[in-house]
């Protein structure tokens, strides 16, 4: 498997634009093949690429477990589900993208999470780089729907209730079976420094910012008009910024 870098944070932080903007410099570099995984129900990861994701992972877990009884041509189960993860892939010239979909229902999921979690890992080993959305429980990482971490960016908001949350995540990161290479916080829309009240819990946690994000008219009016961020100009503040994230990926 290549590398793997995990977006996360409370909702709302720009974990999504992160992503988007991750994934378009990984792809820029023509280091080889990207593949985005959209891991939060509530993200928009495709649109922020300028794609549209028809299906998600969930909606075929759904699928499969809806025809116990039919499934087509004589397919296992597994093989109807690798078969179909396959076409849930959006493809494209720059990236690939899979996205997750909502968490399970009602039910028992275990047989048909446990043949996702190995089909997905078989596909990811196709990939120089997987840049993952995710959501801010870590769900999909806790679950082992991909395994090790290169990079974990933990992303904030300037108030304290965005920083606990990201404290959080740090805590559970270390409950994880995964292994991390590296973990770094940084707070976004943040023109001015680091509020004082921030610092000082970060040094009390013995936690580093890692930077800040400021905040970025073009995003904004990108986002305003519902077109794709991964199309923001090389001037972006943000677009830099992820450019010094990844320098050493």
């Amino acid at each position: 498997m290549g590398k793997v870098i995990a977006i996360t944070g409370k909702g709302g932080t720009g974990k999504t634009t992160v992503a988007a903007l991750a994934v378009r410099v990984l792809a820029e570099r023509g280091a080889g093949a990207v593949l985005a995984v959209d891991a939060d129900p509530n993200s928009n990861l495709d649109a922020a690429l300028g794609v549209k994701a028809a299906e998600s992972v969930g909606g075929i877990r759904e699928e499969a477990l809806d025809k116990v009884t039919s499934l087509p041509g004589g397919m296992t189960r597994a093989e109807f589900l690798e078969y179909r993860l396959q076409e849930c892939l959006v493809e494209t010239d720059r990236f690939d993208l899979l996205v997750m979909g909502r968490p399970e229902g009602p039910g028992c999921y275990c047989y048909a999470n446990s043949i996702l979690r190995t089909c997905v890992d078989k596909l990811s080993g196709s990939y120089a780089y997987m840049v993952m959305d995710c959501e801010a429980g870590l769900e999909h990482i806790s679950r082992r729907t991909t395994k090790d971490l290169d990079l974990l960016v933990i992303l904030s908001d300037p108030s304290m209730r965005g920083l606990e949350t990201a404290f959080r995540v740090m805590d559970l990161v270390k409950e994880l079976r995964n292994k991390v290479g590296e973990t770094r916080l940084l707070i976004n829309r943040l023109n001015d420094s680091i509020p004082p009240a921030m610092e000082a819990a970060a040094q009390a946690r013995g936690v580093k910012i890692w930077g800040t994000i400021p905040n970025d008219e073009e995003i904004m009016r990108l986002d305003a008009e519902g077109r794709a961020l991964i199309e923001v100009s090389e001037g972006s503040a943000v677009l830099k910024v992820v450019r010094e994230l990844l320098e050493s990926f």
